[in-house]
């Protein structure tokens, strides 16, 4: 069975997480913190950040980008009218184009901040960075999620999903991210109507139920997190 080495409140992890599931690819799981930069980890990927998979045949795949990618090059074809990169040229550039902009700029503007402020610094001594979470960044990123959602909900006003008429890997992308923010209680669901309705969508789906599970230890999620009908 495959390893997936990952962390919990990662979004980059819960990513490869959800399409795993939707793929149907049995996981086993090792938790990684890695700020601890464990040598049996760096050994896998040098760089120490999560995820990374380790097939079956001894295959190291690390980075969600190049994990997802894999999937669909290795198991694609088997999923049929499910696939999660679509066959149509300009729809996979489409769904590359949103892979960007969830898996970099979302990252870089809101989820990098909350979850590294809020859940990693509260683990990592001082001299290494950590210690209280900087009220700054904070702001930033709960500033910065209100014109995303209005994006999300830009999107999925013009079609049924975030990259055409299909589930793709771009719709799990940003909801593994808005899961990461909504945990984390800086969801502003009151923004977008349109993009709660999509976010209650891809929620509802079986393969987000190990996710909605998840719980970072001495920080309980929002009553609703784990409620579908928020």
């Amino acid at each position: 069975m495959a390893i997936l080495h990952h962390y919990p409140l990662c979004p980059h992890s819960r990513f490869v997480r959800l399409v795993c599931a939707e793929m149907g690819v049995a996981l086993d799981f090792v938790e990684e913190r890695p700020w601890e930069r464990r040598e049996t980890f760096l050994a896998l990927d040098p760089s120490g950040q999560t995820p990374v998979l380790v097939m079956p045949d001894g295959l190291i795949i690390p980075g969600a980008g190049t994990i997802v990618e894999y999937l669909d090059e290795a198991l694609g074809d088997q999923a049929g009218e499910n696939r999660l990169m679509p066959r149509d040229l300009a729809a996979r550039i489409e769904v590359r184009r949103l892979l960007a902009w969830f898996s970099g700029k979302f990252h870089d503007e809101v989820t990098g901040y909350l979850v590294n402020e809020k859940v990693y610094k509260r683990f990592v001594p001082v001299s290494a960075g950590g210690g209280p979470p900087d009220m700054n960044a904070i702001r930033a990123a709960r500033a910065n999620v209100r014109y995303h959602m209005r994006y999300v909900g830009y999107l999925i006003a013009k079609r049924k999903w975030l990259a055409g008429d299909d589930l793709t890997l771009a719709d799990l992308a940003a909801a593994a991210h808005l899961s990461c923010v909504d945990y984390l209680g800086d969801a502003p669901w009151s923004e977008d109507e349109t993009a709660k309705i999509w976010y209650a969508r891809v929620k509802s789906r079986p393969a987000f139920r190990a996710l909605l599970a998840d719980r970072v230890p001495g920080m309980a999620p929002p009553d609703h997190y784990a409620n579908l009908d928020f």
